[in-house]
């Protein structure tokens, strides 16, 4: 019997999940439609919402960069492997999400070494990025996010999920980026989640896929043709 594509994507998925298969989720005919790319960005994880989301993006062909804080990542190290399985990138995301620009240095520096510690360790690699939480950043932080090898990313386009955004708000909000933008959403977000199949609809649509953001330019652009724990690194 011929495999269906919703078939063979569950294979994958569950083998990936189980960390039998690393894969780059972007097939190649998806791949060659893309005119352009954009960054989606889910904040404050890793957490028990995290495989519904996970879900989500997968069924859909989805990738995302997952700015985890460090507390989450200790407290859910399996939940962090299964972003790098899914095919997710995992970025920084500070350890308790404190107003970084009212902290002295030591403090910032151990928000983000901590953070990259746990992460480390939960098996998602050294993250590139550092999202500052609030998106608060000033000159003391980004030299610090420098030292530890650190690409500061902020977003062009707020979901507003945060502040309680409908799912027809959110999709609207993911239908005004263009090609290198980043948009931000959050992990525990039930509406970000539901919005997915009609984000990746409206993508599609416009010849736009799921991206990574380079560490280089900050921007959206084709993922690289390696592993996704080796783009985490």
């Amino acid at each position: 019997m011929k495999a269906t594509p919703r078939l063979s994507l569950l294979v994958v998925t569950t083998l990936a999940a189980a960390g039998t298969l690393t894969v780059d989720t972007a097939a190649p005919a998806q791949a060659a439609a893309c005119n352009g790319y954009v960054g989606l960005t889910f904040d404050d994880g890793p957490s028990g919402n995290t495989p519904a989301l996970l879900n989500a993006l997968t069924q859909n062909g989805l990738r995302a960069t997952m700015f985890n804080q460090g507390q989450y990542a200790a407290a859910y190290p399996a939940q962090v492997k299964a972003q790098v399985n899914a095919g997710m990138w995992v970025g920084n995301h500070s350890y308790t999400h404190p107003h970084l620009t009212q902290q002295s240095q030591a403090t910032i520096d151990s928000e983000i070494s901590r953070t990259q510690q746990a992460i480390a360790a939960a098996g998602g690699g050294t993250p590139k990025l550092f999202r500052p939480p609030y998106g608060e950043t000033n000159s003391t932080v980004k030299a610090v996010a420098t030292r530890y090898g650190l690409t500061e990313i902020i977003w062009n386009v707020d979901s507003q999920d945060w502040n309680g955004a409908s799912t027809d708000a959110i999709v609207a909000a993911a239908g005004r980026l263009t090609s290198g933008q980043v948009i931000l959403m959050h992990d525990w977000a039930a509406n970000s989640r539901a919005a997915i199949p009609r984000i990746a609809q409206g993508l599609a649509s416009r010849s736009l896929c799921a991206g990574m953001i380079s560490p280089q330019t900050g921007r959206a652009v084709a993922p690289t043709a390696i592993s996704a724990a080796g783009a985490a690194r």
